[in-house]
């Protein structure tokens, strides 16, 4: 029998990354300053879903380290739960950011050992009590071992009682495209919702079309698989049925945290419309249109500032449905 869920909450399981950027201000002759921003997929978007005004719960391996302590405070200022995160003695996760003319990000990983990775069944076992609508998680923390193969089998659990939204998030420069390709069956099995960008798609499924791609999707066993296309906005598709939502104009700054952001407003709208805690049955084309559009909304207010600063919501227009943003933290 399903437990009882909190309403519209929504639990996020995987890594936190401090995200470093170059500071050419500070910077001179023979040295490189940084600038070292929280962040990491899942981080993020537990984050912006906090912001919306979603009840969200994080699940991660803290490092004992500087990084450690600045994730810690990151999600807890922005209203994330982290009752159920773990304590670690490995170091945090590192990747230095390199942004081209059009602020678009490359990103430089130092991840090896590093906490993030290291989930045991003793500690995924001990979140098992949790009673939020939707359990989201991707990225590395999905691929890489030892850890990846064990939360796989938590999303096997979860399913029992929370619809699974997976972002693959993929990373070839730590992560080879093949072992996703390897994987992405089983995860398309698991999963409700299965959000991805473009250039993932190119990654996993090279010289295929993402309406294909959407089919190829939906044949594994994953009913609602959206790809954000950039500037061009969204294709989502709800078993086969198909709609394509613009994407807002916005002076990008850049482009970090913008797909975690668009995750973390297609779940909030999702749990807002009361769609969460299952199977999607009753999800309808448009609806997925309406999630969709707002997503793409609060992803282009995230371009629109210096890293993955997503933006917050309004509390009594969220209570009336008016889905009116607010600027940044």
């Amino acid at each position: 029998m399903a437990r009882p869920q909190f309403p519209g909450s929504v639990t996020v399981l995987g890594e936190c990354v401090a995200d470093a950027f170059t500071d050419p201000a500070r910077s001179g002759p023979g040295e490189i300053a940084l600038r070292a921003l929280p962040g990491g997929g899942p981080a993020n978007t537990a984050v912006a879903l906090a912001r919306l005004g979603t009840p969200t719960r994080f699940l991660g391996r803290f490092s004992n380290d500087v990084f450690g302590t600045l994730f810690r405070t990151r999600l807890s200022d922005s209203g994330v739960d982290l009752t159920g995160s773990v304590a670690a003695p490995e170091p945090s996760t590192l990747a230095v950011a390199d942004l081209d003319e059009t602020g678009q990000a490359t990103y430089t990983f130092y991840a090896d050992s590093s906490a993030d990775w290291q989930w045991t069944d003793e500690e995924l076992a001990a979140t098992q009590q949790d009673d939020s609508a939707c359990l989201h998680t991707g990225s590395l923390a999905l691929i890489r071992q030892p850890g990846g193969s064990r939360i796989e089998d938590h999303l096997a659990t979860a399913r029992e009682h929370a619809t699974i939204s997976i972002d693959p998030n993929v990373r070839p420069l730590l992560v080879p495209p093949s072992a996703y390709r390897e994987r992405l069956p089983r995860w398309c099995a698991l999963a409700d919702i299965l959000r991805l960008s473009e250039d993932d798609l190119a990654l996993l499924l090279p010289g295929t079309g993402p309406e294909e791609a959407c089919d190829t999707w939906h044949a594994a066993g994953v009913r609602l698989v959206v790809i954000t296309l950039g500037e061009h906005g969204a294709l989502a598709s709800l078993d086969g049925l198909r709609v394509t939502v613009p994407a807002p104009a916005v002076d990008v700054v850049d482009t970090v945290g913008a797909g975690d952001s668009f995750t973390a407003g297609l779940l909030h709208r999702l749990a807002a419309l009361g769609h969460l805690g299952g199977r999607l049955d009753a999800l309808s084309l448009e609806d997925v249109t309406d999630a969709c559009s707002f997503a793409a909304r609060v992803a282009a207010l995230t371009c629109s500032v210096t890293g993955a600063n997503p933006p917050r919501a309004d509390a009594a227009a969220l209570q009336t449905g008016v889905q009116r943003l607010l600027p940044h933290a």
